[in-house]
């Protein structure tokens, strides 16, 4: 009986053990899964913000590159412009007394005459420069907002007008938000608060403005497809944005449109890298993985999703008025003044 007993004791002790060994083991595979999980995400990550800064690297320098080489031949036109306009008004004045004090030419001038139709070319010469004005004017715009768009030369913590990089965004993006068969064009109202400068990465915050309202035009070409001449009553494509200043300290940039919307399901992964709604081919899944990176991260603001499925999705921006790491130096800077 001691024996049977001492056995007993022997094998609980061992099942004891094996079930401890057993729980360390669980518990260290459990370790060992959250830790590739988390290695997993990071590796994601970082290949989705090597990929994009590839792509914007790139895509920042053909901007540049093309601003550039059509800034130097606008420059030159639209400074010969406003010459060319004066030349051509002391001809025509010229020619204006010509025919004031000889009103009848000899016939071969007047033949001339005749077939240039000189009171319609007098007429619509200075209407033609002007209009050539107005065009390499509307030209020097589109080239300085892709200057501003692609700000390759401000890598570092700027004060900039946000307004700036959200117009600048809207330009390049204006093709596809102007009318196409079966849709028409997508409407951009701007609630623009009054905003001060804000210290910010300007070339990565314009490409999370880029994301965002690329996005917004990809939801509303889903919604608003060709079946939208035949429903009347749908309500315009339209995307709104709006800014202000929140607590004095910080500001905030809602782009809302009135799309689909979308599930709470997909709300929830929205920011996740490679998640993506779009057929294959059209996404990558990192536009707003790496936005959501760039605000939240490198600016130490937050990036949230407000949607609901049938009645749109707002993405609202928030970040400081002044970068963190600034504030320090500034105040560094007022301290060795004041010991100075």
């Amino acid at each position: 009986m001691v024996r049977d007993i001492s056995e007993s004791l022997r094998h609980a002790t061992l099942r004891k053990q094996a079930e401890i060994a057993l729980q360390k083991s669980e518990a260290q595979l459990r370790e060992q899964t959250l830790h590739l999980e988390k290695t997993l995400r990071e590796l994601q990550q970082t290949q989705s913000q090597l990929i994009q800064s590839e792509k914007m690297s790139s895509l920042g320098q053909l901007v540049a590159g093309v601003a550039h080489e059509i800034n130097n031949p606008i420059n030159f036109i639209y400074g010969n412009l406003v010459y060319s306009s004066k030349y051509t008004e002391e001809l025509l004045h010229l020619v204006h007394l010509y025919q004031q004090y000889y009103p009848q030419p000899v016939p071969e001038i007047a033949a001339v005459v005749e077939n240039l139709d000189l009171d319609f070319l007098q007429e619509d010469l200075p209407k033609m420069l002007s209009s050539m004005k107005v065009g390499t004017n509307r030209i020097r715009k589109i080239v300085l907002s892709l200057q501003n768009f692609s700000r390759l030369d401000e890598a570092e913590v700027k004060a900039v007008n946000i307004h700036e990089g959200i117009d600048s965004t809207l330009l390049i993006l204006q093709n596809r938000l102007k009318e196409k068969l079966g849709r028409p064009a997508i409407e951009v109202i701007k609630e623009y608060g009054n905003l001060p400068p804000i210290e910010c990465y300007a070339g990565q915050l314009n490409q999370v403005f880029m994301n965002i309202l690329s996005n917004a035009i990809d939801a509303l070409e889903e919604v608003h497809g060709s079946w939208f001449m035949v429903h009347g009553n749908e309500p315009f494509p339209t995307i709104r944005i709006c800014t202000e200043v929140k607590d004095c300290d910080r500001i905030v940039i809602r782009i809302a449109d009135n799309g689909s919307g979308m599930t709470e399901e997909v709300r929830q992964k929205l920011f996740d890298p490679f998640f993506t709604t779009k057929p294959v081919g059209s996404g990558t899944g990192l536009g707003l993985s790496i936005s959501y990176q760039i605000v939240v991260e490198k600016h130490g603001g937050s990036l949230q999703c407000i949607s609901v499925p049938g009645q749109g999705a707002e993405l609202a921006i928030a970040i400081p008025v002044r970068q963190p790491h600034q504030q320090t130096a500034l105040v560094s800077k007022e301290k060795s003044a004041s010991i100075s």
